[in-house]
């Protein structure tokens, strides 16, 4: 464990103290004073000493340690210095910073003038860099882990929830699902269940099929009593009545048929008829072969006229292109080169009016300064005065020649445009074209009819038509008469067939409802299934939430916390409340128990970074008692009769602000 303790801090010009000095022994101490006395200062200039931050996290360009006047004006010229003794497992490091103003005279002023700021590093008296400093400070202690360990209050009140949890787990560790499997009562059948798959991704999962489930479930009610609305009604019919009905009305309809052939019987008759078939083929041919040839040229026309879109679309993307390339590329790039190259030639007026400067008096001693000393000084700034305006001549030609090669891409484009627009109308005129072609095409497929080769057809089929007519004037009474009866016939076998085709929609309708009714006990079964799956799941995780807040509030003698928060739905969301004696830390927690809950967090992270740092605590009037730590304690304690600052050792010592 290394135990880190303040033996003491010395504050000069720091913020409102001008001198006082923190004498600890490494021991605890009590601070006493008013509100303003500065009590909290003493914590800014340890945190500022050690991370170039106040108490509070803000850097040095945030919070100024600059002493004020009565007015509220900094005083200038004053040096803001903060030593620090640091005891770290018995051996001894002084730390001391020096924070102060810059000012230099220029050569023919006797007035100075303010520079800036430098600020100056010793360790063990021993002046050193900046960055030689900050490392020595990273090898004693981490920055955040300071914070944790110096404020009770910062993990409860500066960290986020997100990043306390964090921490807890760290410090406790998180537990394996066998161990939770283990831990809780009828969970063994997870494993199996979860095979590589993590909890969480079989929550989802199970969630997944459950809603799939519930839909497939609420839709088959409804497909049952549409299926079952459909239903014919077959109270009345027989299937095998119906069938052997059929099958008796089709034999009388084919005895019928074979009476009509008989009648119609005639060689005549038949061979015009035959004739007629073979004409009316003809005519179809016509009719086919004359489509197809118009068919075939209007495609190969529409073929040409997709073409001339493509081409017209192909230039637009290309016209495009190249105007986004002119106005989104070239020509905000030749403004930025113009805006680059014009101020380069106000760098190149400046530093061309710049004249040589020097002081005739040496700094440190105040002795005149030799003559050949001031004239190096003047070659030296005229040799950097070249340089520099030969370094922005050479920027500056490169830029005009960007900026020219630009300016002939951008005319380029322009013209490229400008010949794409005549390719793009000419495609167009093209389009415009074939349009007309097709529709002249169009209207040409539809005039078969008005061949000659055509019209000598019909003719002939019209004439045989006529012969045929009279030939079965004759015979087409008693033909009419057995038709009449075949059409009865068919009527009763029609209506027949409906009936069997009703019982057969029943059949199929019944059949249906009971696939149904059979898909919704499976999907039943199933879901009771994921019910049990999603019971050992929730289980797991009440079980681990159970043993993981046990784990860590078994770390902590007075905080608990709450890192689980169960929802209105039963589901569990991740939190991180800090709680004491079941209090929510956050809400009505009074300030004693917060500091004695953060005293707490910071003994078990002191044990698990194996680290301890002195703890300063502000407002400690509230708290009667604090509770033991292993760590050096400075209590900042309220006290209005103090103007200045009162400090108390254990052993009664008392020293006060100067």
């Amino acid at each position: 464990m290394k135990e880190i303790r303040l033996a003491s801090l010395k504050l000069k010009n720091f913020k409102g103290i001008k001198d006082f000095e923190l004498d600890t022994q490494g021991n605890n101490v009590s601070v006493y004073g008013d509100n303003g006395a500065g009590k909290t200062t003493l914590f800014d200039a340890f945190s500022w000493l050690l991370f170039d931050k106040d108490s509070q996290g803000n850097s040095s360009q945030s919070f100024d340690i600059k002493t004020l006047d009565e007015e509220g004006n900094v005083i200038h010229g004053l040096e803001h210095e903060v030593e620090g003794v640091l005891q770290i497992n018995e051996k001894k490091l002084t730390l001391r910073k020096t924070y102060y103003e810059k000012w230099t005279k220029q050569r023919g002023s006797a007035e100075k003038k303010f520079a800036g700021h430098t600020t100056d590093y010793f360790l063990n008296e021993v002046p050193v860099k900046k960055s030689e400093y900050d490392a020595r400070i990273n090898e004693i202690v981490d920055e955040d882990i300071f914070k944790l360990l110096t404020n009770p209050a910062y993990f409860n009140e500066e960290l986020h929830w997100k990043e306390r949890r964090k921490i807890l787990m760290e410090v406790c560790g998180d537990i394996s699902p066998e161990e939770v499997i283990a831990a809780g009562e009828g969970l063994d059948d997870l494993q199996s269940i979860l095979s590589d798959r993590s909890i969480e991704d079989n929550k989802k999962i199970i969630a997944s099929k459950r809603k799939k489930i519930n839909k497939e479930l609420e839709k088959i009610p409804v497909r049952i009593d549409e299926v079952t609305q459909g239903l014919p009604d077959i109270a009345n019919l027989n299937k095998e009545d119906i069938e052997a009905e059929i099958k008796g009305l089709k034999l009388r309809k084919e005895a019928k048929e074979k009476k009509i052939t008989n009648i119609k019987a005639g060689g005549e008759i038949a061979e015009n008829r035959k004739q007629l078939n073979e004409i009316q083929s003809e005519l179809l041919e016509i009719r086919n072969n004359h489509s197809s040839k118009y068919r075939d040229k209007i495609e190969e026309v529409e073929g040409k006229l997709e073409s001339a879109r493509d081409k017209y679309r192909e230039l637009q993307s290309t016209i495009d292109q190249k105007q986004i390339e002119e106005t989104g590329q070239v020509i905000p790039e030749i403004k930025t080169l113009e805006d680059r190259s014009q101020k380069l030639r106000e760098e190149w007026y400046k530093v061309n009016d710049e004249k040589f400067e020097h002081e005739d008096e040496c700094p440190t001693c105040s002795q005149t300064l030799p003559e050949e000393q001031i004239e190096e000084a003047r070659t030296k700034f005229n040799i950097s005065k070249s340089k520099k305006l030969e370094e922005i001549n050479v920027q500056g030609k490169e830029l005009k020649s960007k900026i020219e090669d630009l300016n002939l891409r951008k005319e380029k484009l322009k013209n490229d445009i400008n010949l794409l627009d005549l390719k793009q109308q000419d495609w167009e005129k093209h389009a415009d074209d074939y349009k007309k072609e097709i529709q002249k095409l169009k209207e040409e497929s539809k005039s078969y009819q008005d061949s000659q080769e055509y019209q000598d057809k019909l003719e002939d089929y019209n004439q045989l038509q006529q012969e045929i007519e009279q030939l079965q004037d004759n015979k087409s009474k008693s033909a009419d008469e057995v038709k009449e009866q075949i059409y009865l016939l068919e009527k009763e076998i029609e209506s027949n067939e409906r009936k069997l085709s009703q019982i057969e929609q029943y059949e199929k309708g019944q059949a249906r409802i009971q696939e149904l009714a059979d898909q919704e006990k499976e999907l039943a079964k199933e879901y009771s299934k994921l019910e049990r799956d999603l019971y050992l799941t929730e289980e797991f995780i009440k079980t681990k939430v159970n043993l993981l807040e046990s784990k860590i509030n078994d770390k902590f003698e007075f905080a608990h916390f709450k890192l689980f928060e169960e929802q209105i739905n039963g589901e569990l969301k991740e939190t991180c409340e800090t709680l004491f004696k079941g209090v929510p830390y956050g809400s009505s927690l009074n300030n004693a128990a917060r500091v004695n809950v953060g005293l707490d967090v910071i003994n078990t992270l002191s044990e698990f970074y194996g680290l301890s740092a002195p703890i300063f605590i502000d407002n400690a009037e509230s708290v009667t008692e604090l509770i033991d730590v292993d760590s050096q304690v400075i209590e900042l304690v309220v006290s209005e009769p103090d103007k200045e600052l009162r400090v108390e050792l254990e052993q009664q010592e008392m020293k006060e602000a100067v």
